[in-house]
């Protein structure tokens, strides 16, 4: 059997008194290696998760990339054929290791007396109101504490004796 160069396949195989008859890889096919194919191999089109790092051409195949705020999950030569979309931390836990185009995100859990609502990379420590004289609404790992001014209620009883009538007024400082 006779190869063909790349770009091409046999558009008929030799025989005893004739040569073989090549032809060019038409639009959205290719052949990326010398050959004695009888036609050239259907370009791959990207998924979903993909998009175009390289175009098909009649001497080599679509190469995929991820999408932005995806990563590789079944890579092949200089690309992928696979993706998945990175992972979001959940509140309670901070970005350890930003995703890339071949790796996932790695999320780790705040401790102790920290918190992130999953967008951070690193947990905070909580606010200690009582430091600064202010209200204890206490955080936990996914929010902080929330500070509030202290609240005082009191009860004032104002009459008009001549009228009879009597108030209650509840103030608050």
């Amino acid at each position: 059997m006779y190869l063909l160069i790349k770009g091409y396949y046999a558009q008929r195989h030799c025989t005893v008194s004739t040569l073989t008859t090549c032809g060019p890889c038409l639009s959205s096919t290719y052949t990326d290696a010398p050959n004695g194919l009888e036609s050239c191999k259907s370009c791959t089109d990207c998924d979903s998760s993909l998009r175009v790092k390289r175009a098909c051409s009649s001497t080599s195949d679509t190469l995929c990339e991820p999408l932005e705020g995806h990563y590789c999950t079944d890579p092949i030569k200089d690309g992928c054929q696979g993706a998945a979309e990175h992972t979001k931390c959940s509140p309670g836990q901070y970005i350890n290791e930003t995703g890339t185009a071949s790796t996932d995100t790695v999320c780790g859990d705040c401790v102790g007396d920290t918190y992130s609502d999953g967008s951070l990379t690193s947990c905070r420590p909580h606010t200690r109101c009582e430091l600064i004289g202010l209200v204890v609404l206490k955080g936990s790992s996914s929010y902080d504490t929330d500070c509030g001014q202290r609240q005082h209620t009191g009860a004032i009883v104002a009459g008009n004796p001549p009228l009879d009538v009597t108030m209650l007024l509840v103030l608050s400082v």
